[in-house]
């Protein structure tokens, strides 16, 4: 027991200054990423929509997010270019986000199904392109629980409208429920789908649990 410990710790000495050497870059990486990204708002002049918080704090406090869940974490930006309501324009922007993610899944779930049916000789791609319609409709209301909106932005066109750009966080862990059932339900309403079941479950669920 003391040779496994001493090992242990021999190990995590070794190792030690090797990751603390990455975690100093990716933190010198991402306080440089913030600092340009808030050089590109006040350039393009970019204000924070619906908050008294300066968008430098909410853009901080946006990037603390993303850290805090590390590969877990995505971020889905969500834009309604062309507005001349600042609510309608947020309420776009959301079901942009929506779509984006819903779109970004299916294309997703396309290419496990595409990759693994290719040599199967009975079905051709044309027939699940109904599934595939399915499975991002019903992503894309499954998903909207699942999304944490972290800070919104408007800026005037000059013509009157304006444009805002939402920015969300998602937790795929979590999100990966919601894609499940997503993908039940579509599993229902598609008889490809069905005549495959089994085998698409089994390899779009490991996909998820990765």
């Amino acid at each position: 027991m003391k040779k496994i410990l001493m090992v242990l710790a021999v190990f995590c000495f070794i190792a030690a200054p090797e990751t603390f050497a990455q975690n100093k870059a990716l933190l010198k990486a991402m306080k440089k990423e913030k600092k340009e990204k808030m050089k590109e708002y006040e350039r393009e002049n970019w204000k924070l929509l619906g908050s008294s918080r300066s968008l430098e704090v909410a853009l901080l406090s946006h990037y603390d997010k993303l850290e805090a869940l590390g590969e877990d974490g995505k971020e889905i930006v969500g834009i309604a270019p062309k507005c001349k309501s600042k609510n309608v324009g947020h309420q776009m922007a959301i079901n942009n986000a929506c779509i984006t993610y819903s779109q970004q899944a299916g294309s997703s779930l396309k290419g496990r199904v595409v990759s693994d049916m290719a040599g199967d000789g009975t079905t051709t791609e044309a027939e699940f392109d109904h599934f595939y319609g399915a499975y991002e409709r019903l992503v894309e209301k499954e998903i909207k629980g699942e999304m944490t909106e972290s800070y919104s932005i408007i800026r005037d066109n000059g013509d009157g409208s304006f444009e805002v750009q939402s920015y969300f966080i998602v937790s795929e862990s979590a999100a990966s429920k919601a894609r499940i059932r997503a993908l039940e339900n579509a599993m229902k309403e598609s008889e490809v789908a069905q005549k495959h079941a089994e085998k698409i479950a089994s390899f779009v669920r490991a996909g998820f649990e990765n």
